[in-house]
């Protein structure tokens, strides 16, 4: 007994570690291309480039939507590792074609979307090595990882291109992304047990397992499945669509400086590693998963009101707070998914779910610059230069995408509440993934019952 808790104690966080240096080491590379990238993306569409900003990443979130229950279902029938390593390699693929070629840049981001769902197999891989408890924990890691990666890395991309220019944080990010590629290839062990591959190897992948809308039709006929993904999809698309214009409206409308922000990234990403790790296991264990989810929504709601209405720095740097500790819903999300999806799922489910968040990553960027031109919020014109005209005055709303943003969390906090309780799920789930496995041995001596409520469609159809 005390060799099994001194190995979950031990080894098991070894082996999240494996997640935690590939999530980081991609955020950072593309983190490093921060101030680069909008440099290039100016240069390269300088009439409409947040129009083409949105375009390019919604293409970009469409090929991830459409990809994503694929790559899902096939990592759970060929392993984590190989599928991990394609994941990594076309999402960075990108980065050197910053300085080649501008325009092949863009086009291999929009096209890299078929295989950015880095996080849809990491979470796959953190579900196969560990133990349900411990999920939530590990997912908020893997989390607070990807606010680590981005504490520093922007400032350091700034620094580098203010310094020495732009082709050498492209190069330092193409390094750090061949580091990556390297340690998935040669370091990364696979998670997927042996025996489930060996069992799984060759077997067909139905075209309901690949088709994205099946998946879609498969959750309308699942309530809790169905309540987690609308609460994904409302929260998640005013998230996408600020990180497309965020950085650019401080400057632009808040006036920050360039040091301003990178200081501002780095104190929301520290106090995120803080939230996903420290506070996130203790709201887990105190008040539960729903209710950590409910928590994040509501800590989302209020930062993106105060986006909205804030027209003062202070204001930014207090919501930027708040917002650091919205980063706790993906991750409780996350471990309620896995929940409710038995051990030779994971990879479908949370395929799924980075499915619905790749649509959003392509609507949200498109949903936000349609609102700020519905609203005359110039974000195009790309200067550090400071406006001095007297005539210039801040709007009442200087914001209006952050306020629409937080009546869509609204409606998700709505949602999120009749979502069921764990326990309740968990029992559900063992208890049809007993009836499934089982069926072909017991059905002649216990008929199992004809009640299609009795079965969680979603998990059912994705083990065929």
């Amino acid at each position: 007994m005390l060799l099994l808790q001194i190995r979950h104690c031990y080894f098991a966080p070894w082996n999240v570690s494996h997640a935690v240096v590939v999530i980081f080491l991609e955020f950072f590379a593309w983190g490093l291309l921060t101030t680069p990238m909008l440099t290039v993306l100016h240069e390269t569409f300088p009439q409409h480039t947040f129009l083409m900003n949105g375009l390019i990443q919604g293409v970009k979130g469409l090929l991830s939507f459409l990809s994503a229950p694929l790559i899902g279902a096939l990592s759970d029938v060929w392993g984590r590792k190989s599928f991990l390593l394609v994941t990594v390699f076309f999402t960075c693929a990108p980065i050197p074609l910053m300085r080649i070629s501008p325009w092949w840049y863009f086009a291999m981001i929009s096209v890299s979307g078929v295989f950015a769902v880095t996080f849809s197999v990491i979470f796959a891989y953190v579900a196969d090595i560990t133990e349900e408890h411990e999920r939530s924990t590990a997912y908020g890691l893997v989390s607070a990882t990807f606010a680590a990666s981005l504490v520093t890395s922007p400032a350091i991309g700034a620094y580098l291109s203010a310094n020495y220019g732009d082709s050498l944080v492209v190069l330092v990010a193409t390094i750090i992304a061949v580091v990556d590629i390297a340690f998935v290839l040669l370091v990364v062990p696979e998670s997927l047990p042996d025996k489930m591959r060996l069992t799984s190897w060759g077997s067909p992948i139905s075209w309901e397992q690949a088709d994205p809308f099946a998946s879609l039709r498969r959750v309308g006929k699942d309530p809790t499945v169905l309540l987690i993904c609308v609460t994904v999809f409302l929260s998640y698309l005013p998230e996408a669509g600020q990180y497309s214009s965020f950085f650019l409206y401080l400057r632009q409308v808040i006036e920050f400086s360039p040091a301003a922000i990178a200081a501002f990234i780095a104190m929301v990403g520290i106090l995120s590693i803080i939230a996903q790790t420290l506070l996130l296991t203790y709201f887990m264990r105190t008040i539960g998963n729903k209710n950590t989810v409910l928590l994040g929504l509501g800590f989302q709601l209020f930062q993106l009101a105060w986006y909205g209405f804030g027209s003062e720095p202070w204001m930014m740097w207090a919501a930027g707070t708040v917002a650091a500790m919205s980063s706790i819903t993906f991750p409780a999300v996350s471990a309620l998914v896995s929940r409710i999806a038995a051990s030779d799922q994971q990879g479908c489910v949370q395929g799924m779910i980075t499915g619905i968040r790749g649509l959003c990553n392509g609507l949200g960027p498109a949903l936000y610059g349609f609102i700020f031109f519905l609203f005359n919020v110039e974000l195009n014109e790309f200067t550090f230069q400071q406006d001095n005209d007297p005539k210039h005055t801040k709007p009442t709303i200087p914001g209006p995408p952050f306020l629409f943003g937080a009546c869509l969390v609204l409606l998700a906090f709505l949602v999120a509440m009749f979502i069921p309780d764990h326990h309740s799920m968990a029992v559900k789930t063992y208890t049809d993934t007993r009836k499934i496995s089982t069926s072909n041995n017991l059905q002649s001596l216990n008929p199992l019952p004809a009640s299609e409520e009795d079965i969680e469609p979603l998990l059912q159809d994705s083990s065929m």
